[in-house]
């Protein structure tokens, strides 16, 4: 049958797929909107860090106008590296990522659990999340991270939820103490030994926003292209092709090792193959 006897019915749903400014690291966030144009991708969630633009909502817009994309989401500055972008301190940080996303059109923050040394941020960081939605319309989506250690084998058996040493508080995992919007980041289920779809079923309809990337189970955040480790990323995509997901899916994949920006650019194309192939809406017949 050919696409025109069968064609998509007029209220398919297309999950927007973005490329993160972090998969383009360490060229900085102008490369990130340039590749995104060129290799078609739907927009671009900023990852907040040392380069100035990617501070700058000003200059952001500029950049999101010019090449015509969107800007899908906006990453608080939560990395040790980060710590003083914007201001030493954490609530401070979140505040204006959350005002940054407004003034530029993102939907959704993408903000770390607390470090466990930040505890006055931690103690109020919930009532935060909560009041910083409810003032602001935007989701603030709380990611799911991951262990210096991973757990044991024996801790995995016993129900698959993160274990070993841990820098965030209450938890590596989001959905032990409950929040209005989630982040699945698959490279950290990797690195924490958790099992992914079993996390995807825990957030529920509360899920916000995907970090697509694989990972082998290395205990580090390797960001892998889709497909070159051992995490669900084709299951996860189809899950959430199948079930309405109305959030984004962005690829934050490390390309670091690239030579140059062709070879870049085609672990990037690669990346996004994967997910439009695996996000497509399922047809019926």
């Amino acid at each position: 049958m050919t696409a025109q006897e069968h064609p998509d019915p007029p209220d398919a749903h297309r999950i927007p797929v973005g490329l993160s400014s972090a998969s383009v690291w360490p060229q900085p966030a102008k490369a990130a909107f340039e590749m995104a144009a060129d290799l078609g991708f739907d927009g671009v969630e900023v990852m907040v860090w040392a380069d100035a633009v990617s501070q700058d909502v000003a200059a952001l817009r500029r950049l999101s106008e010019q090449h015509g994309m969107p800007i899908l989401a906006i990453h608080a500055p939560c990395l040790l590296i980060t710590q003083r972008v914007w201001s030493p301190e954490p609530e401070e940080r979140l505040r204006r990522a959350v005002v940054a996303a407004s003034e530029l059109g993102a939907s959704t923050v993408v903000v770390h659990p607390p470090f466990r040394w930040q505890r006055r941020y931690a103690e109020r960081f919930g009532e935060l999340v909560a009041e910083l939605e409810e003032t602001s319309g935007i989701r603030v989506a709380v990611e799911n991270m991951f262990p210096l250690r991973p757990p044991n084998t024996l801790s995995r058996l016993r129900g698959g939820r993160t274990g070993g040493l841990s820098a965030f508080r209450p938890s590596p995992d989001p959905t032990e103490v409950g929040y209005r919007n989630y982040t699945l980041d698959l490279s950290h289920a990797a690195a924490a030994h958790m099992d992914a779809i079993e996390l995807l079923k825990r957030m529920k309809d509360r899920l916000a926003h995907v970090h697509l990337a694989d990972g082998t189970g290395a205990p580090r955040d390797e960001h892998l292209v889709p497909g070159q480790g051992n995490q669900p990323c084709a299951e996860v995509c189809e899950a959430l092709a199948a079930d309405g997901f109305d959030g984004s899916v962005v690829l934050e994949v490390n390309t670091r090792k690239a030579r140059n920006p062709q070879q870049r650019a085609a672990l990037l194309a690669e990346a996004l193959l994967f997910a439009r192939l695996h996000l497509e809406p399922l047809r019926a017949g």
